[in-house]
């Protein structure tokens, strides 16, 4: 079952043998409590990828000319799950054409583009922010990206033909996006029902520890089983990584 802040922060409170509140501003305590669940919240976001933070978005272009091929990623990216850009040459939205792009390692795409000879036709020489050159063709859309910094995804080529850049309106993402924290006492951590048990526990265990000067060793073993069962389980709908079986049937 989902909670707020203020729930939250009440319970641990009240296991606490601590004086109640009514805003998680209320007592010194409390705001330290609620840090704490932030804290305990952060950790929890950062080392998992949960499926309800798999967002479809896009990447917004670099907004440098110079750049036709870079791509600015979103602030609050984790990790990108695939990209795919609209291929079609006409602004008929009955041709539209996505085509996965796929990625290379960086020394991989440096490797590729390298093979290119710069000034000759349909090739052209741009510059990374790293002062690196990169050979880029302009007259077919992209076939592969990279990331040199985890800000800027970079394509091999685009088609001036069809547009000066790479555009933001045609690119299609799936991203593990990082969620927003907020302060106040109506707010629901997002994460799944199944996950609150073990964010309370968590909170509660280091609360203790950090504010009491002692520890929960019912918290502690809580939270651990908490843990241990949502590393196994974490999606809600069926879903997931698929593998490739290379031929494996099934044994039912």
């Amino acid at each position: 079952m989902k909670q707020s802040l203020l729930e939250i922060v009440r319970f641990i409170l009240n296991e606490m043998d601590s004086d109640d509140v009514n805003s998680i501003d209320d007592t010194v305590e409390s705001m330290q409590v609620a840090q704490i669940v932030k804290g305990c919240y952060l950790e929890m976001v950062s080392n998992r990828n949960w499926p309800s933070h798999r967002k479809l978005g896009q990447v917004h272009h670099s907004g440098t000319p110079d750049k036709p091929t870079h791509l600015k990623l979103p602030e609050n990216i984790k990790e990108m799950v695939f990209f795919r850009y609209d291929v079609s040459k006409s602004e008929d939205q009955d041709d539209i054409q996505y085509r996965d792009i796929t990625y290379r390692h960086p020394d991989e795409f440096l490797r590729l583009v390298s093979f290119r000879k710069p000034n000759t036709d349909n090739v052209r020489t741009i510059k990374d922010d790293s002062g690196v050159e990169l050979v880029i063709t302009n007259n077919q859309p992209p076939r592969y990206w990279t990331s040199f910094d985890d800000v800027y995804l970079v394509c091999d080529s685009y088609d001036k033909n069809v547009d000066d850049a790479l555009q933001k309106s045609k690119t299609q993402c799936l991203m593990y996006m990082m969620p927003k924290w907020e302060h106040r006492d109506d707010y629901i951590p997002d994460l799944p029902s199944e996950a609150f048990s073990a964010l309370i526990e968590e909170s509660k265990s280091t609360a203790f520890l950090t504010l009491k000067q002692m520890a929960n060793e019912k918290a502690e073993q809580k939270a651990r089983r908490q843990q241990r069962w949502l590393s196994q389980k974490s999606w809600q709908a069926k879903g997931g990584v698929r593998y490739e079986n290379y031929g494996r049937l099934s044994k039912k």
